[in-house]
């Protein structure tokens, strides 16, 4: 196993963070200092800062589909969480990225901090794919706004648009705090709607709200 896969196994880290760790001479290969790419057994002794690493049984990642009304966050504050839909042998695992409590669909959540990072950093470019209803009709100029980009208070916002009067298909590889809300919003419109359906290579396809299903991270 390269040595970069067994540190983000053991630790979570991505593949990239731990081959900087490396770099930087954090790591330890049976008290030697290793090079990025080197390949490692189970009878070698690996150290983080001093601290020997064991590798996680295996990496989880599953698909939720989730409903409106659950928070994704462990503390739900007296609210019911996306966790509250898992048994607990799968509590462990983190989402990536966020879907707001009034939002519902794809939310993948992972053990695997490498898949994380890819899914998440803007230099992958993933695509995210919504399905959303608005409070009124679309107006052609404002579509036409949005898709040139919309100022907000954190920088441009662009969005792709599919769709017609109320109903639209968002897609956007971005991935800031309610920005399909706050762009809408920005023009005067109110999202009534929003539900998200496809995250790079990941879909929905058939399974049904508040179920989950088990996913190769071959992404």
């Amino acid at each position: 196993m390269r040595i970069n896969k067994f540190i983000a196994s053991a630790t979570g880290l991505s593949r990239r963070t731990a081959d900087v760790a490396i770099a930087n001479g954090r790591v330890r290969v049976n008290g030697e200092q290793p090079n990025a790419g080197d390949q490692i057994t189970s009878e070698d002794v690996v150290t983080l800062d001093g601290k020997q690493l064991q590798a996680k049984a295996t990496l989880q990642t599953i698909l939720l589909n989730k409903p409106v009304g659950y928070i994704v966050s462990r503390d739900g504050q007296g609210g019911q969480t996306v966790y509250d839909l898992l048994p607990a042998n799968l509590h462990h695992l983190k989402p990536v990225g966020r879907l707001d409590k009034d939002s519902s669909g794809l939310l993948v959540l992972t053990n695997d901090g490498d898949l994380a990072n890819r899914l998440t950093h803007p230099s992958y470019q993933k695509e995210k794919v919504y399905q959303i209803s608005l409070d009124k009709p679309l107006a052609p100029a404002d579509q036409k706004a949005i898709e040139q980009g919309v100022q907000l208070e954190d920088g441009v916002s662009k969005l792709k648009l599919e769709g017609a009067g109320k109903d639209w298909k968002i897609s956007m590889s971005e991935g800031r705090n309610r920005q399909i809300r706050r762009t809408f919003s920005h023009l005067h419109y109110r999202v009534v709607s929003l539900h998200r359906h496809r995250f790079g290579s990941y879909q929905l396809d058939n399974l049904k709200e508040g179920s989950y299903q088990s996913i190769d991270t071959n992404d």
